[in-house]
């Protein structure tokens, strides 16, 4: 008599190229929730500023018509800019995070392990110390050619520093490295990294960071200017992803990072007071 096995076939495994598509697919569904909750956040930011202000010119016997309602408001100061960048950033950082790659709890025990032993700090402070000096070296190097590249950011933090030096410490040392881990190491790079593509995954979420540091075309930098700025952070953004993966912790990531900005604020300190 004929028998047949009841149970069901094991699927096919996809095509290789079908996967590598599938991936990538993934990665850039990820990024593009990222950016649009980034849009609406930043969005709702402005809103929430505008109609604050306008509150507070109208309740001064300000202007009352739109046209010098408009020229009352002008732009938000540098402080208030800090703010709507934690509020944007962070929460679409927060969102992607626990829709698309919330950590297991197994995630999280490997993580605190990790983060118990005494060589991950070792790595964190060897990361730091190398992208520190990396972006210092290719700031030289630009303006051995004449290349003086500005970062975006550059004058709003030191307006807010200037304005808020603790409330922008806590946010440039502790705040900015955590969602910033959070959205490209643990989300874009660790979803390249889970399906065994970590090389790729270091190279598209390092190019992602620094895209969102220096978008082209939005400042006053010429593009050999905008190139370094690129080469900055995209080195920093590789390092950040390495130490992650060495280490199996995202608390170096953000350790790394953490450290790199308090040097970089200290020296901004020093040359302001100097």
């Amino acid at each position: 008599m004929e028998t047949h096995d009841a149970s069901p076939p094991l699927p096919r495994a996809a095509h290789p190229t079908v996967r590598f598509f599938r991936d990538l697919g993934i990665f850039f569904l990820d990024l593009a929730v990222a950016i649009a909750a980034l849009l609406i956040l930043s969005v709702a930011c402005g809103a929430v500023w505008a109609a604050f202000k306008g509150v507070r010119i109208a309740v001064q016997g300000g202007a009352t018509d739109p046209a010098n309602m408009m020229r009352a408001l002008g732009e938000p100061g540098a402080l208030a800019m800090i703010w709507m960048t934690l509020v944007s950033t962070g929460g679409a950082a927060l969102l992607v995070y626990w829709w698309r790659r919330r950590a297991t709890r197994e995630e999280r025990a490997l993580s605190a392990r990790a983060a118990r032993r005494i060589g991950t700090w070792g790595w964190v402070v060897a990361t730091a110390v190398a992208t520190f000096m990396a972006g210092s070296a290719l700031s030289f190097l630009g303006q051995h050619f004449g290349i003086r590249p500005q970062p975006t950011n550059l004058a709003v933090i030191e307006a807010a520093f200037a304005s808020s030096p603790v409330f922008m410490l806590l946010f440039g040392v502790f705040l900015a490295p955590a969602y910033e881990e959070l959205l490209f190491r643990r989300v874009l790079f660790g979803r390249l990294w889970a399906s065994g593509r970590p090389w790729l995954g270091v190279a598209l979420s390092s190019a992602a960071f620094a895209l969102m540091h220096e978008i082209p075309g939005t400042t006053g930098n010429s593009w050999q200017a905008t190139g370094v700025l690129w080469l900055t952070y995209g080195f920093m953004g590789a390092a950040f992803a390495l130490v992650y993966w060495r280490t199996r912790t995202l608390w170096a990531a953000i350790g790394a990072h953490a450290l790199n900005n308090a040097i970089a604020l200290a020296l901004l300190n020093l040359s302001a007071s100097s």
